[in-house]
């Protein structure tokens, strides 16, 4: 019996790594284009600067994609259910100046501080996916608005100076290494892994992408609309307070300045990955490959001394490059769906 049970075993081993095998075959040719364009990007980064493939340099570019990149695995959900959340750079703000204040000022213990913060960016998070979903508010004024509200409130916690927050072990969350990687890289890592299962391998992620193709029809078919959008901007208020966090650590004070612009870096990550802003499309894995690709990109302009506002425009240049190419594919499907729909219903198909 024991043998035929560890043959059991061994045969499901087996089975699980040749669906994980195909499962990462076919992501990779999913996003076959962009990943030779990051393969041209790296290629030119290194021809143009003998500091790019250098260890600190690679280390520099990990710690950078995992600040933007946890955020951005909640976007790429958000954004597949057909929502945007702009409030991400003042909510990270916001998660690093309460820090600052509870901890330093108020003298509570760190770790209880860290978790503070990340249950007010959560319910942050939650109340303004409660005021989308309930109050019909379309996404965009609702993080329009906290986008304000955070950073004021970041300023008026703090008086727009920066707290020190000196503490060895808190540094290391944002400076130290596992295994020769950056904390928030591993972070990262883990993260990813657990938000690529929850997108595609439970009822919670199908549902987001019902939402996302048509939020009407998921309502019809009994999935709890209302309840799941509200839930997503709970998510990405979570991932924006652990963000916060952990550049508190990186940088050892709670700061109102922190997070500046870094909607604009998450979102684009977002969707050069293919996410549509249309809903209904996007990945995990294409996100992932999206934010290296925005990571390197700026790390190599910063190291072939490209003007600072010229890397506003080629980065807003990629972005508008990247919708393009998802509006041409979907216009190009169109045609194709429509005419196997035709075909399909021609009185003069065999059956």
């Amino acid at each position: 019996m024991s043998t035929v049970h560890l043959g059991r075993s061994e045969t499901k081993r087996s089975s699980a790594l040749r669906n994980l095998a195909a499962s990462a075959a076919s992501g990779v040719k999913a996003h076959g284009g962009l990943l030779l364009a990051l393969v041209v990007l790296v290629v030119l980064s290194m021809l143009l600067s003998p500091y790019f493939a250098t260890y600190p340099n690679l280390l520099n570019i990990l710690r950078q994609l995992a600040f933007t990149g946890i955020i951005a695995l909640g976007m790429t959900l958000v954004i597949v259910a057909g929502e945007i959340d702009i409030s991400v750079g003042s909510a990270i703000a916001f998660a690093s100046s309460l820090l600052g204040v509870t901890a330093m000022r108020m003298g509570l213990p760190l770790p209880l501080a860290v978790v503070l913060v990340i249950v007010a960016g959560t319910a942050v998070g939650l109340a303004g996916g409660a005021v989308r979903a309930y109050a019909n508010v379309p996404s965009f004024i609702v993080t329009l608005a906290l986008y304000s509200a955070l950073r004021g409130a970041a300023y008026l916690l703090t008086n727009a100076i920066p707290i020190p927050i000196l503490d060895p072990a808190f540094h290391w969350l944002g400076s130290g290494f596992i295994l020769g990687l950056p904390v928030p890289a591993v972070l990262f890592l883990a993260l990813f892994v657990v938000f690529a299962v929850i997108a595609r391998r439970t009822t919670y992620g199908r549902s987001i992408y019902a939402i996302g193709g048509n939020a009407d029809a998921a309502h019809l078919s009994g999935i709890p609309v209302k309840l799941v959008r509200t839930s997503l901007f709970g998510i990405t208020g979570f991932l924006a307070a652990v963000s916060g966090v952990l550049q508190s650590a990186r940088l050892d004070a709670g700061n109102a300045g922190y997070g500046l612009g870094v909607e604009f870096a998450v979102i684009t990550a977002v969707i050069v990955g293919g996410a549509s802003l249309f809903g209904g499309k996007g990945t995990m894995l294409g996100t992932l490959i999206g934010g290296v690709f925005i990571a390197v990109l700026n790390n190599a302009m910063v190291l072939i001394g490209v003007n600072s506002y010229a890397q506003y425009v080629a980065n807003g240049a990629v972005v508008l490059l990247a919708v393009m190419v998802s509006n041409l594919e979907r216009d190009s499907l169109l045609p194709r769906v429509l005419l196997r729909r035709f075909a399909g219903r021609s009185p003069g198909r065999p059956r």
